[in-house]
């Protein structure tokens, strides 16, 4: 019988894990709200609430309203997303108390960036405008893209199995690195450290879900060979050269093959 070392997660991210696990996820109460439903009204929620805070400061720069359409209506976006491919994670069902402390621990802290940016009504440059609008978009089509790819995949194959091509073939969280994008957009309006503490502790719990999801898919064979040439959030081979050296080596050997048939 042949032995599967999986890859190991840190003490760190095994912590994020069990204290997310235990005080929302597992929480005191009996379940009865799904993961998804609490996600969603935040999304709704958020629109109107980054509109409310223009309204209390008087605030309706080009700036706040650039804001305003880039946090509030990927809120939307998201909703559509999960209309079409929900995560199946997210129906998972949470007691009352986990529902507070999924506001108090993860979602809410958000609210804090476009508050930041209005209440100090930051007027961005248009350079820093051009590069939040560019990340978000990027941000938010990788997310889908990866989300959906995913969802599919899953739904449809006959046999478990790694997922290695598309949006995983270099990186293996797309979902993850996509929102990381967006969400640093809004970091990078609200100009303040504040806003980027916010969105360290986002990118640690998100890695902490990343190490345990390669100790999860460790176990399927042909992991060693995805996990070299794959980034776990990163994908290093698109930025280093390294996919069009292999994209290219594939075509040419495909036209090879095509002339020896001839």
């Amino acid at each position: 019988m042949t032995t599967v070392t999986r890859e190991s997660v840190p003490f760190w991210a095994r912590f994020f894990l069990k204290f997310a696990d235990v005080t929302i996820f597992n929480a005191p109460g009996r379940p009865f709200m799904k993961v998804a439903w609490a996600v969603d009204l935040h999304k709704i929620f958020t629109l109107f609430i980054i509109y409310g805070m223009m309204s209390y400061y008087s605030n309706f720069s080009v700036g706040a309203w650039v804001f305003l359409g880039l946090h509030g209506i990927y809120g939307y976006c998201w909703l559509i997303k999960d209309f079409g491919f929900r995560d199946h994670q997210l129906e998972n069902k949470l007691s009352f108390l986990g529902f507070i402390n999924l506001y108090v621990l993860l979602v809410a802290w958000y609210w804090l960036m476009p508050w930041l940016f209005i209440s100090r009504a930051i007027e961005p440059s248009g350079l820093i405008v051009f590069i939040a609008i560019a990340i978000h978009t990027l941000g938010v089509v990788t997310m889908v893209a990866g989300d959906g790819q995913r969802h599919w995949i899953l739904k449809y194959r006959t046999k478990p199995g790694l997922i290695t091509e598309g949006m995983y073939r270099y990186t293996r969280n797309p979902n993850y690195l996509g929102e990381l994008m967006l969400y640093a957009a809004y970091a990078l309006l609200a100009n303040h450290w504040i806003a980027w503490v916010i969105y360290g502790y986002m990118a640690v719990y998100f890695l902490a879900r990343m190490k345990g999801k390669d100790n999860a898919i460790s176990r399927h064979p042909g992991w060693k060979e995805y996990k070299a040439q794959s980034g776990m959030l990163i994908p290093w081979a698109l930025l280093n050269g390294r996919a069009v050296f292999d994209r290219m080596s594939k075509n040419d050997k495909k036209i090879a093959e095509y002339q020896h048939e001839k």
